[in-house]
């Protein structure tokens, strides 16, 4: 018998069958979250919470309404040490390919809700530091078990 024939004939056979090992996952990709953990300077936190509900809030709520949120929320921390964020921002998005090219799709929500160009936005964010600090951020996904 030929080997090289054989070879063939199983290099097909395992084709088809990729799709069925994918199939057997207890998984299935769900929704993206990103999270951001923020160190509020000691008497801002009353001024960063009018700032989230005055700009973040009618930003987030645009987005919901373009499709591309499903949905966000501010959560309190109670930090043990002063590294600890006191504060996470929390952003729900359907899926990961919604985050390609997010800066031109928020561009103009952004411009409508605040007035502000992306440049102004990005100046703003940077003079913010008298009120918070961004410890960092980090994107997660849901894995939904089947």
């Amino acid at each position: 018998m030929n080997y090289r024939i054989v070879r063939v004939v199983l290099l097909c056979l395992s084709l088809f069958a990729a799709p069925a090992f994918a199939q057997d996952s207890a998984y299935t990709e769900g929704a993206v979250v990103q999270v951001s953990s923020i160190k509020v300077v000691d008497g801002q936190f009353e001024n960063y919470l009018a700032y989230l509900q005055k700009n973040w809030k009618g930003v987030m709520e645009e987005a919901k309404k373009a499709g591309y949120v499903i949905d966000y929320g501010v959560y309190r921390n109670d930090a043990h040490n002063p590294q600890e964020p006191d504060l996470y921002l929390v952003v729900t998005y359907p899926n990961m390919a919604t985050l390609d090219g997010m800066q031109a799709k928020m561009a103009p929500i952004m411009k409508k809700v605040t007035n502000l160009s992306v440049k102004e936005a990005d100046e703003a964010s940077g003079k913010r530091v008298v009120m918070r600090e961004l410890l960092g951020s980090e994107l997660l996904r849901e894995l939904k078990l089947k």
